[in-house]
């Protein structure tokens, strides 16, 4: 992936909050979040995923359906209208949400409360001919406004609430969202507005996440609730639980493939005490899921009997692993279903 290398333009670096030129302070690896305002804290420096490397395998046509945000292939389909070919021109893609349903006090921790909805920002890197596409949609007479010397065109009227713009940053680089998300993208640049990897306490986990797997992804408190609702939803019958999850501050997702599939979930604990017991709910929890399992999806029954679950600190571990022909058969089930 090519760098941004004018000064005016939306810089994907850790130095000038943005998402996508390799940080020599990080080892190389990029940095996507920090183009997404501060407030988008729902999937701080994600979810990201390489769709490059993801459409190499065999099964990864099937996944994005039940991963990739609906707005994405929204955002596929306005870019085929004007001729781009997203399966061939976009690389790789990170979005941040921005919660609904959520005060101050209830989207952090010691709350029950979940996300209800959200607004969503992304950027799409690849190779594109911003020039003509531009053209079309000119010819098409798109609605469009201005920010800050930018063009942002509207997928429908440009004036409903759920609308979506897209931007083009450079010939490697388009942005897509909400208009009010978008518009404080841009202010991040031009430094009036803070962006994630300002955030000490996200930036850590951010950087560490970075890099590592076709997919990955930090979690905000509101959002490690609602995964552990997803993927986890068996924890939720012990008495305990509720109060363990309300503590817990972030979970962080690497997903790599090759072969085969292998997933690493971290869940950042409230302490070590409620880390021990949340993976002894963990256990027992996927031990009953396994059991229901085991006559209408012997798959997911064998994927649970191989998952791993390790308490560490304040962290708990679950690690997995899946060969392609057990990959094909949960995703028919609909397993990965997850809305994040």
């Amino acid at each position: 992936m090519k760098g941004v290398q004018r000064e005016t333009d939306i810089e994907y670096r850790s130095d000038a909050d943005s998402a996508g030129v390799n940080d020599p302070q990080t080892g190389g690896r990029r940095h996507f979040g920090g183009a997404v305002p501060g407030n988008a804290q729902a999937c701080a420096g994600g979810p990201y995923a390489d769709l490059k490397k993801a459409r190499s395998l065999k099964w990864f046509s099937q996944l994005q359906e039940q991963m990739i945000p609906d707005r994405f292939r929204q955002f596929e389909k306005f870019l085929a209208s004007a001729g781009v070919d997203p399966n061939s021109q976009v690389d790789e893609l990170a979005w941040g949400l921005v919660a609904e349903g959520l005060s101050a006090k209830t989207e952090g921790t010691g709350s029950k409360d979940v996300p209800t909805g959200e607004e969503i920002v992304g950027v799409a890197l690849g190779t594109y001919n911003p020039n003509s596409t531009e053209a079309f949609f000119k010819q098409q007479k798109l609605p469009t406004f201005k920010a800050r010397g930018y063009t942002l065109y509207a997928f429908g009227t440009g004036s409903g609430s759920n609308d979506l713009f897209f931007f083009f940053i450079d010939s490697n680089t388009a942005a897509f969202g909400h208009r009010a998300i978008l518009e404080k993208m841009i202010e991040v640049h031009f430094g009036s507005e803070e962006g994630l990897l300002r955030n000490d306490k996200l930036f850590p986990l951010i950087n560490e996440a970075n890099g590592s797997g076709v997919v990955w992804a930090v979690l905000n408190p509101a959002y490690t609730r609602l995964a552990m609702q997803q993927l986890a939803p068996e924890v939720g019958q012990f008495p305990e639980a509720a109060k363990l999850v309300a503590r817990m501050q972030n979970m962080i997702i690497n997903v790599d493939a090759s072969s085969g599939i292998d997933g690493k979930f971290q869940a950042v604990c409230g302490s070590t005490e409620d880390a021990n017991t949340l993976g002894q709910l963990l256990q027992a929890g996927f031990l009953y899921k396994r059991y229901q399992a085991q006559k209408d999806n012997p798959d997911l029954a064998q994927l649970l009997d191989q998952a791993r679950v390790t308490p560490a600190g304040d962290r708990v571990m679950l690690r997995m692993s899946l060969s392609d022909d057990q990959m094909t058969s949960l995703i028919r089930k609909n397993t990965f279903a997850l809305k994040m």
